[in-house]
């Protein structure tokens, strides 16, 4: 299982660009990354929020579907999230971070798992609220 945060933030969402591996550097991905044994998907994104952005996130709902991985052995799923404590995202294993409105995230290239997220991301944007557990 892999999970992703979609944390949103004054209507805009972050959007990570990959520095690895080769074939998908560059390309843009929700922060996430796999859930361990005996570890809760919530969890699991907490700790890769910290791991990946030195960020702590309040987890949300769902956003979107399942969406099975290229390889076809894994499942993303997506969550919306929250920063807390105000605490600012910091590229440590992306090659960059953009805030990104509704108008804005067709203007970068998604990774195939989280294109189909993205649709079911636009009308949470338009309410800078996110959605309740």
């Amino acid at each position: 299982m892999i999970v992703g945060a979609a944390i949103i933030r004054d209507g805009r969402v972050l959007a990570c660009a990959r520095s690895a591996p080769p074939e998908v550097a560059g390309m843009w991905e929700f922060p996430g990354g796999k859930v361990e044994p005996g570890e809760a998907e919530t969890d699991a994104l907490v700790r890769e929020c910290v791991e990946e952005l030195a960020v702590r996130v309040e987890i949300g709902d769902r956003v979107g579907r399942n969406v099975r991985m290229a390889h076809g052995r894994s499942v993303l799923k997506v969550y919306a999230a929250r920063l807390l404590h105000d605490d600012q995202p910091q590229a440590l294993e992306h090659s960059a971070l953009r805030w990104l409105s509704a108008d804005e995230l067709d203007s970068v290239t998604w990774l195939p798992a989280d294109a189909p997220i993205v649709a079911a991301l636009r009308p949470l944007l338009a309410d800078p609220r996110p959605p309740a557990r």
